[in-house]
């Protein structure tokens, strides 16, 4: 298992430019699916969201989470988080609220780099 985090002889550790990028699209996903989901409650819709909303933000801020401390399970985290983004993703995207679009796109730009991270 690799390690998470770069460390230098004066014990200071740096995360590394994917890890970070991770945690950050993670960090701005959970923050837009809130977002969509706050305007979205007790609005009909035709399909899962904004219950993906809701699924998505859980595990974005857990994987972030997972990521930051180095878990042994990031990889695993960040399958999870990319596969419920993308599920998320396609629900939000068929809605033609700003709020949806702007949680769509956060969603497929964190199932990105939580692939790259899974792999």
């Amino acid at each position: 298992m690799q390690h998470q985090h770069e460390c230098s002889k004066n014990t200071s550790c740096e995360m590394s430019e994917a890890n970070a990028a991770c945690i950050l699209a993670c960090q701005t996903c959970a923050i837009d699916c809130e977002v969509c989901l706050s305007a979205m409650i007790g609005k009909a819709s035709p399909n899962e969201c904004p219950l993906c909303c809701y699924e998505c933000l859980e595990i974005c801020l857990q994987c972030a989470r997972a990521i930051a401390r180095g878990s042994h399970f990031a990889k695993d985290y960040c399958a999870l988080c990319a596969k419920i983004c993308d599920w998320c993703a396609e629900q939000c995207a068929q809605h033609n609220m700003e709020h949806c679009q702007r949680c769509a796109e956060s969603c497929r730009k964190c199932a990105e780099e939580c692939r790259k991270m899974a792999h």
